[in-house]
């Protein structure tokens, strides 16, 4: 069912779909369960469950009260959920006794950021899998897919590895083809992903500035629409960085409008989280409501201390437009600091052509990165003079004469060199050669607790999953703390949320705005995607000084039916699949 260019399908007809889905599931899986009784408990009399999870408190990811009950697992699929009891005496390969301890369905991540680790990394994601996360959705700006010759072109052509990876994944059906190289590279936790906007611009334009239209358009669309069919969740945007910043309102609404018929979602980190933060979401909206899309927006916040008053005024907006029957909803981490590139200080046009570090060295191009950010002459945000210098933390220099500046302020580097922060940014970011993880400290506690009581949140980290064993760089705790930072602190102590939906912004509400219909609750039928947690003890550890310490708390994770995480420690199992939008279409090979 369709609606018109400018309105949004309703959430009740996604509800409707999403229960028929679920019944159908359900009765398949009916179908092949020996027998069953009362709430699905098995005959004991019928093939052996491979794991049963007992006397738990059933968290199912819906929002509903808890109960007590037991889980049955045979192969990859949820089979039974029963009573507490229930499954007592029935066969089972592994049994795990779950009493005074929650059973909830597996996290999904609506802002995963280990691309990189799934393709070539080790694909434990340990940092996450022991936060219960099982599923991470990427695509905020950037995927490995799709990519044409314009895009690789401005690869830099020292860059051979990373031009031999890139043209994997040339050709229509590339994003198919990069979803399906992480999971034969071997990843612990599910994996899907939104189409990233700035990999589009970068597919047509390069990383030229100006308007994309004609022909660079309708490649664009045409991109869009194939990897929709490979299984893309919507767009993904970042319209603070480059070249996502260069296109327009108008650009991103006609590639969502090609993404439409295929059910797709636009989700948006926004182009002013700050002094322009009403006006970014009104532009959010309203590529929403032209495009014919549902919206979603990355890591909603107001940032900056001169725009914490912004929140109310914030949350009325995406409440107005609901009202109006628009599906605008978004997502959070549970921290008052961001992080992302050192070189997000400065203005777009510092990035131009993909000559970042070339215009930095230029004495002329610096002249007038320093004009721009005087005085500017179009809006842009600097996240260093929004943090103040005070306010950015330095996470890791690689050079020999930065090294000795990684986890410290800006303003501490600048003061020892002399310089003031625009000239150290510069300096450090030309030294580099690369751009830096810095942590940006932004955002008010108060806000925090505001937004996550808000109905329509869910919860995404914004984050890789690390290995503390073999990282030693700074990262944002996030990495490690997001979800029992919010089971912890502000479920179990402030009791800001209730666990139901503590638990529900973390899976089932993921699940119903992608449309994933056989992940996100506890049903019978449902992928074995399931975290074992104790809700008295969960807590995060992970600083920002300190960043590489595991969460505790979270017991037993499954994927597909594997266990992940046993008794707090990673199995070493990688039993990830690929987790695809609702028009995926076979483009050859059978789906994982």
């Amino acid at each position: 069912m369709r609606l018109s260019s400018d309105s949004f399908v309703p959430v009740r007809v996604t509800l409707v779909y999403r229960a028929l889905a679920i019944a159908l599931i359900a009765a398949s899986a009916a179908c092949a369960t020996a027998s069953s009784t009362g709430r699905g408990a098995a005959s004991t009399t019928g093939a052996p469950y491979d794991v049963v999870i007992e006397n738990g408190k059933i968290v199912d990811g819906s929002g509903n009260a808890w109960f007590y009950g037991d889980v049955g697992i045979r192969g990859d699929r949820i089979v039974t959920i029963s009573r507490r009891g229930e499954l007592g005496k029935v066969a089972a390969q592994r049994r795990i006794d779950a009493n005074g301890l929650v059973v909830a369905p597996g996290f999904i991540d609506i802002q995963g950021q280990s691309g990189g680790q799934f393709l070539n990394g080790d694909g434990r994601d340990v940092g996450k899998l022991t936060q219960g996360v099982t599923t991470e959705i990427l695509g905020e700006a950037y995927t490995a897919a799709p990519v044409s010759d314009i895009s690789i072109a401005d690869i830099p052509a020292d860059r051979t590895a990373q031009i031999a990876s890139a043209k994997r994944f040339l050709g229509p059906h590339g994003f198919d083809a990069w979803l399906r190289a992480m999971q034969a590279h071997g990843i612990s936790a599910n994996v899907g992903s939104f189409v990233g906007a700035s990999t589009l611009r970068e597919y047509a334009m390069g990383m030229h500035m100006g308007v994309a239209a004609g022909p660079a358009l309708d490649s664009m669309r045409t991109a869009m629409r194939n990897a929709m069919e490979d299984g893309a969740f919507g767009l993904g945007s970042a319209l603070i960085y480059p070249p996502g910043n260069y296109a327009n309102t108008e650009e991103l609404i006609e590639i969502a409008k090609a993404m439409a018929p295929y059910g797709g979602v636009y989700i948006t980190h926004m182009r002013s989280e700050a002094d322009q933060l009403l006006e970014a979401m009104d532009e959010a909206i309203r590529i929403g409501r032209e495009g014919g899309v549902p919206v979603e927006i990355y890591h909603l916040k107001a940032a900056g201390k001169r725009n914490w008053s912004k929140a109310p005024a914030m949350i009325a907006k995406i409440d107005s437009a609901r009202a109006a029957g628009l599906d605008v909803q978004a997502n959070m981490y549970p921290f008052t600091a961001g992080g992302t590139g050192l070189a997000a200080c400065l203005p777009p046009s510092a990035s131009a052509d993909g000559k970042l570090f070339e215009n930095l060295a230029d004495p002329a191009m610096r002249a007038k990165i320093r004009a721009e950010v005087a005085h500017p002459t179009s809006y842009w945000e600097s996240l260093c003079e929004l943090a103040t210098p005070d306010g950015v933390l330095i996470a890791a220099l690689r050079t020999p004469e930065n090294a000795r500046w990684s986890g410290h302020r800006l303003a501490e580097i600048s003061a020892a060199a002399g310089k003031d922060w625009l000239e150290t940014v510069m300096n450090l970011l030309v030294s580099e050669k690369r751009d830096i993880g810095t942590l940006y400290f932004l955002m008010s506690e108060d806000n925090v607790r505001l937004q996550l009581k808000q109905p329509w949140m869910k919860i995404g980290t914004d984050a890789t999953g690390p290995d503390p064993d073999s990282v030693k760089s700074l990262v944002h705790p996030r990495s490690y703390a997001t979800y029992p930072k919010i089971l912890g602190l502000y479920v179990r102590e402030e009791r800001i949320i209730p666990l139901e939906d503590a638990v529900r912004k973390m899976s089932g509400a993921v699940a119903d705005r992608l449309l994933i219909h056989d992940r996100g609750l506890l049903r019978p039928g449902m992928y074995a995607d399931v975290v074992v947690f104790d809700a008295a003890t969960i807590k995060d550890h992970s600083t920002y000084e300190q960043p590489h310490q595991l969460s505790t708390g979270v017991r037993h994770v499954f994927v597909n039916g594997v266990e992940v995480i046993r008794d707090g420690r990673h199995t070493g199992a990688k039993p990830g699949r690929i987790v695809r939008g609702p028009a995926w279409r076979d483009s050859g090979a059978a789906q994982p």
